[in-house]
């Protein structure tokens, strides 16, 4: 199934009487979870609005990204929430949709600066699993009204409603960039500088630290800033003298090309060797991988967002997804399974289990807006 416009697709969903798989650009998988019907929504393609005046960019969902990236660059503007490229990771072959980007609230390194996916969004168009089209919210900043359905279907990733289009706040591209390197830093020390950057008025957009063998033998921290060309130059030098040790500071395109490794987890594309996304409050980053390579579990890391965010590849094969759970359960995180053997991926829920007072409240939204049980069954199942 692939409709070309909205009342195709609502259609399709009203009649629906069997599970559907929702498909934008299949550059995230269905982790080996999701069975029924292939519903693709690139037939819902195309910039609707675009007013740079307004810093506002409607979209329909199976717009790619890569499009709407170019449309913004004629008028030196961007997407300021990063937008992940999962495509390294999966394997897969698709492009990735702006559609896609939402539902799964898909948000970059500069996320400790400017906020999360669902946060630019200003309203959405949806079609909800009885084949009801939804709108919510507005096509321009000052028009963001009603319910927050909008916040609601970021992160719903299909399991709510197939979204038909995005309206988006964008902004423009700063000036310059640089970003200061520093190397040898164990996790402990090297999220301790992160967060001693992010404690200055230096407006730090980008802040990681990746661990020995990942991109070299030495552990390596990158702290970004961004703006005017001189503002970006006092700040950085501000920021070595802050975060004291040896280091060199690059710019340009660059400094960019760093932090599109980042973004894509470029380190940990390719193969299918367990790889968890990981959100914990970033000073119990380093104790966590303390308490997973105690446990025997054999690891690489990467932490952005200052330490809030980790990116863990485990070494082989070996299924060690309960230990992971468990100790980030204890930390009061959660953990993302984002590509594993097909075997694994199988057995594994993707997502961490939420508490039962939450599930419930999931349970009655699923209930509500899918009342047939058929988008994306299972993706989201504790077990």
């Amino acid at each position: 199934m692939k409709p070309e416009t909205e009342v195709e697709l609502a259609e399709l969903l009203q009649g629906a009487a069997s599970p559907v798989r929702i498909k934008g650009g299949g550059t995230r998988g269905a982790f080996g979870r999701v069975t029924g019907e292939t519903l693709d929504t690139g037939g819902l393609r195309g910039v609707s609005l675009y007013e740079p005046g307004a810093l506002t960019l409607v979209a329909q969902a199976g717009t790619p990204v890569a499009e709407i990236e170019a449309v913004l660059a004629e008028r030196n503007q961007r997407l300021a929430f990063e937008p992940m490229d999962h495509r390294g990771v999966t394997g897969a072959m698709g492009a990735p949709t702006i559609g896609g980007v939402v539902a799964a609230n898909v948000s970059g390194p500069r996320r400790i600066q400017v906020g999360a996916a669902r946060d630019f969004l200003l309203g959405v168009r949806f079609v909800d699993g009885a084949g009801r089209v939804v709108r919510n919210g507005g096509r321009v900043m000052k028009n963001v009204t009603g319910y927050d359905l909008v916040k609601l279907m970021a992160g719903s990733w299909g399991t709510l409603g197939v979204l038909s289009e995005v309206s988006l706040k964008v902004l423009a591209v700063p000036q310059a960039e640089a970003t200061l390197v520093l190397s040898g830093q164990d996790a402990r020390a090297g999220v301790a500088d992160l967060c001693r950057a992010m404690g200055t008025p230096f407006d730090v957009s980008g802040a990681v630290w990746i661990g020995p063998g990942v991109v070299g033998e030495e552990a390596e921290q990158r702290i970004r800033v961004e703006g005017l060309r001189g503002s970006v130059a006092y700040r950085i030098a501000r920021l070595a003298e802050a975060v004291p040790g040896p280091h060199r500071i690059v710019e340009g395109e660059e400094s960019a090309a760093l932090w599109r490794q980042v973004r894509d987890v470029v380190p940990f594309a390719g193969g299918d060797a367990p790889l968890w996304r990981i959100c914990v409050r970033p000073t119990d980053a380093p104790a966590l991988l303390a308490s997973l390579q105690g446990a025997g579990v054999a690891h690489r890391a990467i932490c952005d967002w200052a330490g809030g965010l980790i990116w863990l590849s485990l070494a082989g094969t070996s299924a060690r997804s309960d230990v992971v759970r468990s100790e980030v359960s204890a930390l009061r995180g959660h953990a993302t399974l984002v590509r594993a053997p097909s075997a694994e991926r199988a057995a594994v829920a993707m997502f961490h289990p939420q508490s039962a007072p939450l599930e419930r409240i999931a349970a009655g939204l699923r209930a509500r807006f899918d009342p047939k049980g058929i988008l994306n069954p299972r993706l989201m199942d504790p077990a």
